[in-house]
């Protein structure tokens, strides 16, 4: 104990000149952190005056936050007395071990430049992306956030995103409805085609143009399907869709055309 308390009266100096300099290195990092914080707020506030579309201001202040930030960091050392150049060459070995070893997590990055660059889609359009639908929130550094219809949210790795097909349904204003209906093979097939005509001129919401088509689309095995393709403005898509499924059915019970059940015929022989 006298030992260490000897040292510590010899090097006063030292330590004094040390602690100072490990105390400037947090005030660093505390104003760095503060400062990366307040030029991607102020950043951000302005791409919104701009328009810029929510996903892009996300990913961008969050690649601007961490450039600061690791700028922050690499002052902080050299205060404290890291050679700094030495520093970043073994960081960028260890960068390169890193990454090797973290190869999802660069194509997630990659990925997310891609998104931001070629824009698929943009915060608040409703996508199919990943294998998950659901409508766009923001686009981080490593995944998309997207919320469904049902309120849960879901983190779509970029990489994830990039390798597979992207479905946008809010890109266009129009939509077309795709109905398959079914009838039995005794039903009249112009009655069956003035009935479903008819339930399609009663919904308003439907487009002129283009024009809606009904077609006999195919001869399966229990029923004859038809095809009944109207256009709607893509925000009342769901709401035609089920409308028109409904009011279908009604007016084909009303008019007495059947709607077969899968059957099977069993044709049995007695031996003689």
């Amino acid at each position: 104990m006298d030992q260490v308390i000897t040292w510590i009266s010899e090097n006063q100096e030292l330590i004094l000149s040390y602690t100072v300099k490990f105390i400037v290195a947090i005030i660093i990092l505390i104003v760095g952190k503060m400062i990366a914080n307040s030029v991607a707020k102020m950043m951000s506030k302005g791409m919104e005056k701009r328009g810029t579309d929510k996903a892009v201001i996300s990913f961008l202040s969050a690649i601007v936050k961490s450039v600061i930030f690791i700028a922050a960091v690499l002052m902080a050392l050299s205060q404290v007395g890291v050679e700094t150049t030495s520093f970043i060459a073994i960081l960028g070995a260890a960068g390169l071990a890193i990454g090797l070893s973290l190869q999802g997590s660069l194509s997630n990055i990659a990925s997310g430049v891609l998104i931001i660059l070629f824009r698929p889609f943009r915060a608040g359009e409703y996508v199919d992306v990943g294998g998950v639908s659901g409508t766009v929130n923001e686009v981080n550094i490593f995944n998309t956030v997207l919320k469904t219809p049902d309120n849960k949210v879901v983190f779509v790795p970029n990489a994830q995103i990039t390798s597979q097909p992207i479905t946008n349904f809010s890109r266009e204003d129009t939509r077309r409805v795709d109905l398959l209906i079914g009838v039995s093979y005794d039903a009249d097939l112009h009655k069956t085609k003035e009935v479903l005509e008819s339930v399609l001129a009663a919904e308003s919401r439907l487009l002129k143009e283009p024009a809606w088509n009904i077609q006999v689309h195919a001869l399966n095995n229990s029923s004859v399907d038809f095809i009944v393709r109207p256009w709607v403005k893509s925000t009342d898509y769901w709401g035609v869709y089920w409308s028109l499924m409904r009011e279908i059915k009604i007016a084909l019970d009303n008019n007495g055309i059947g709607i077969p059940y899968p059957q099977m015929d069993v044709h049995l022989h007695k031996p003689e």
